[in-house]
């Protein structure tokens, strides 16, 4: 029997229900420290977390891509716990929804990885949500990752750089090489990482191009040591 179908208050509710009962408050500052978060934490670990939503989504089915759009943004904008936050980026990916993933999600992307601005939300959504638009609607999403990747937001550069990195051997490595190069220059932590992070994803795949890559650029510092990681190279 499937579960009847919910508004999306209804499914913001039963998350914030859900979280309140799995929370374990006196881990809450040690976690809202770790992530360096002005956001408060609940205090809801990842398991459990997941275990919640989970049961929460089964039972709140949502019928329409607008609603499921709906519901996701109740939870970021109305966040008051930053679980909350992490209960919108798992609804996103919820396996039910999986027809909704659609060019009409980008504003919604968008606006979660600016206004997230940190590397807990923003790499899920890069990885998972950003590369899966740009594996099923290429013509679009590439042109969109090339303007995200001059774009003065970091984390929009980061996404661009990111995306690709479950791609494996359907790696588009023109886009990966333009996203990276407008961040070469860039000193911030956030950037460098991303940078040796993608290198390193698809060196899995193609060890040599990606040395031969690091070599060219001259790239050095964090971004090498990351890209070359797993490489038996100096």
């Amino acid at each position: 029997m499937s579960a009847p179908e919910a508004a999306p208050a209804a499914v913001r509710d039963a998350v914030r229900a859900a979280l309140r009962a799995a929370a374990e408050p006196a881990k809450a500052p040690l976690m809202q420290a770790y992530m360096k978060s002005s956001m408060p934490f609940l205090g809801v670990q990842a398991a459990p977390r997941r275990a919640a939503l989970k049961r929460v989504f089964a039972g709140h089915r949502i019928a329409t891509a607008p609603e499921w759009r709906q519901a996701v943004l109740a939870l970021w904008r109305e966040a008051e716990y930053r679980e909350e936050r992490y209960a919108a980026v798992e609804l996103t990916g919820y396996a039910h929804y999986r027809a909704f993933q659609t060019l009409y999600t980008l504003p919604m992307y968008e606006e979660m990885i600016v206004s997230g601005a940190w590397w807990d939300y923003v790499d899920e959504l890069a990885t998972h949500r950003v590369g899966g638009l740009l594996a099923a609607f290429p013509d679009v999403m590439r042109p969109l990752l090339l303007e995200w990747a001059h774009d003065g937001d970091l984390w929009k550069r980061r996404t661009a750089i990111l995306c690709q990195n479950r791609f494996r051997q359907r790696t588009d490595t023109a886009l990966l090489y333009a996203c990276i190069e407008p961040s070469l220059s860039d000193n911030d932590f956030f950037a460098r990482k991303a940078i040796g992070w993608a290198l390193r994803e698809y060196a899995k795949t193609n060890p040599d191009e990606v040395v031969r890559y690091v070599r060219a650029k001259g790239i050095s510092g964090l971004s090498r040591r990351e890209a070359l990681k797993n490489l038996p190279v100096a």
